[in-house]
This record gives structure tokens, C-alpha cells and sequence, in this order.
């Protein structure tokens, strides 16, 4: 029986691994940046992406559902829900896709007495009933006291 090698072997498996993933990484398309309409000051100057694309999957970033127009959380929970699921329409819609191909929903909300609030707009937003996985979180405190920030993940069907 031929004596093995075990070191050998597992520098052998470890640079063949290599050589795959490195060949791998350059035929993957790079990630895509996606920044849709950034009008005000504020967010501008946020630190990172309102969406990034990698491949089919469309990683959005948390949003909250300030005014457009007054930066400031409207005065009603479902306003502010309509506000931020528009802003999501924005991003899925500039790539290319719908509420339609989104698989998961992260919603934090402030106070979850709102949940059925938050919920009475939400659905209008995906046909017959079908929707993403979905986590509701309470999460004290948000940015600017809104009562909700939401993150989607969507992969183009």
C-alpha cells in the first residue's frame, strides 16, 4: 500500500480550492452601488448605500419613512409606512425589479402597538397575498423618532 502524504495533500486541496475561488471571483459580475433619489442634504451625506446588487440579490438598506419634503416623521404610522415602502418602490424599480421578487422583509418598529398599522399598509404592496419571510422587531428607539426602519432583500426572478 502507497504510504500518503497528509500535509502534502492538504496543500495540494488548499491551492487547487484557491486557484477555483480566485477563477470564480473573476467571472462574477462586481456588486452594484444603488443610490435613487438622494435629494436632501441628510441623505447625501449617509455613509452608505440605499441598495447593493450582487448578482440576482438586491440587499436593501434600512429606511425610515420620513416626509420627503419635510424630513421630519409624518403624523400618522401609516403615513410613515406609505413613505417608506415607496422609497423601497424607488430602489426596486431602478434595477429592474418588483415588490414581486422580494423574499425577505426585517421591519423595526419603535413601539409594536403599531404593528397593525404598519401591517394595513403593508400588504396593499404584495399581490394575492403572497409574501416575503418577515421578521417584526421591537427595537426602542429609532433615527429621528421614526416609529419604523425596514430592510428588504429581493432576488430577480
Amino acid at each position: 500500500m502507497p504510504k500518503t502524504h497528509p500535509p502534502l495533500l492538504a496543500i495540494s486541496l488548499a491551492l487547487a480550492a484557491s486557484v477555483a475561488t480566485a477563477s470564480n471571483r473573476d467571472e462574477a459580475p462586481a456588486h452594484k452601488h444603488i443610490n435613487v433619489s438622494r435629494t436632501s442634504e441628510l441623505a447625501r451625506k449617509a455613509p452608505f448605500s440605499d441598495a447593493v446588487l450582487a448578482g440576482n440579490t438586491l440587499y436593501l438598506a434600512g429606511r425610515i419613512g420620513l416626509d420627503p419634503k419635510t424630513n421630519r416623521v409624518p403624523a400618522t404610522p401609516e403615513e410613515e409606512a406609505r413613505n417608506v415602502m415607496e422609497q423601497f418602490r424607488a430602489v426596486l424599480t431602478e434595477v429592474g425589479m418588483g415588490f414581486e421578487d422580494v423574499v425577505f422583509v426585517q421591519v423595526y418598529c419603535s413601539d409594536v402597538a403599531h404593528f397593525e398599522q404598519f401591517n394595513s399598509v403593508y400588504r396593499g404592496y404584495f399581490e394575492d397575498g403572497e409574501f416575503p419571510a418577515r421578521a417584526f422587531l421591537g427595537s426602542g428607539d429609532l433615527l429621528f423618532d421614526a416609529r419604523f426602519e425596514v430592510q428588504m432583500i429581493a432576488v430577480k426572478r
